[in-house]
């Protein structure tokens, strides 16, 4: 894990919050100079803590479509197992996320579709017992009342 001060800390609060800032921008609302930001920046996305920058889209007035939680039991609890599950699921674009858990299912998965049918065949295609897949139990989202994709807690993580 990597070390962040105090300044890393508030340009990735801000970026978190709006990445489309220009870097003077960005600069100003951290107190520091546009060139130090500028250099900061560029040092926590070589060091992968900045991954990628994207702009969250409001999926609902694009296209219709269908949320899923969905989660997994395999039929073998193995570490070969569960790496080859992730490897199929990862490559799959209709799943948004993957987490091994503890303590219930071996996965959950947040999934989104067009349709029941693109769902029923997404189910075809993965959750067949030749990956291994043993139970899958599906909850459809009705409503959606909080979505955010930061990183929480970074100004109170300060050494």
């Amino acid at each position: 894990m990597l070390e962040l001060d105090d300044l890393d800390r508030r340009i990735l609060q801000q970026l978190q919050e709006d990445a489309s800032l220009t870097n003077q921008q960005l600069a100003e609302r951290v107190f520091a100079s546009a060139p130090t930001c500028l250099r900061r920046v560029r040092h926590l996305q070589e060091q992968g803590i900045i991954r990628k920058q994207v702009a969250l889209l409001d999926g609902d007035k694009i296209s219709p479509s269908l949320t899923a939680i969905v989660e997994i039991n395999l039929s073998q609890q193995s570490n070969e197992v569960f790496i080859q599950f992730e490897r199929l699921v990862v490559n799959e674009e209709a799943i948004l996320q993957c987490y091994r858990v503890s303590s219930g299912p071996d996965f959950v998965l947040i999934l989104q579709v067009s349709d029941m049918p693109a769902y029923h065949d997404l189910v075809g295609r993965l959750f067949t017992a030749t990956h291994h897949v043993r139970n899958v139990r599906t909850f459809f989202s009705i409503h959606r009342s909080k979505f955010e994709t930061r990183v929480n807690n970074l100004l109170d993580a300060e050494e």
